[in-house]
């Protein structure tokens, strides 16, 4: 019994560090470049509403965009990562209401396999929008 008290401690320490995003490789860079090419980010939201015939666009296992129009992406970067989705894994996104909202539990599944290969949650929503003419 007293094994485990003193790992108690050490069990918690681990559980409190930093996550730090992967890199993005070279093409996941020029496909997020290529998607956001002549749109302005604005400041970041919390929450975005759902929009009907909109989907995420996977950049890498932490990065996500969100396209509403050709003049409105959303970027999110994800906190934790879900490894799965750079290889082509389903996303599966747990929101409540009509809105995604960072802290949203997202999870990356092999549908073929059924077996679940990462667990993140939505992180802010960064708009790129159409410059104003």
């Amino acid at each position: 019994m007293r094994a485990w008290i003193c790992l108690a401690p050490l069990a918690l320490a681990a559980c409190s560090g930093t996550y730090e995003p992967t890199p993005l490789t070279e093409k996941q860079a020029a496909k997020m470049d290529k998607a956001l090419a002549g749109l302005v980010p604005g400041d970041k939201l919390t929450c975005v509403n759902r929009e009907p015939q909109t989907n995420f666009t996977v950049i890498s296992g932490n990065t996500l965009l969100y396209r509403v129009s050709k003049k409105l992406v959303y970027k999110n970067e994800l906190i934790g990562s879900c490894n799965g989705l750079a290889r082509g894994d389903t996303m599966i996104v747990r929101t409540f209401g009509s809105q995604y909202c960072r802290g949203d539990i997202t999870s990356s599944a092999d549908l073929v396999s059924g077996i679940a290969t990462g667990n993140c949650a939505l992180g802010d929503f960064i708009p790129y929008r159409a410059p104003a003419k």
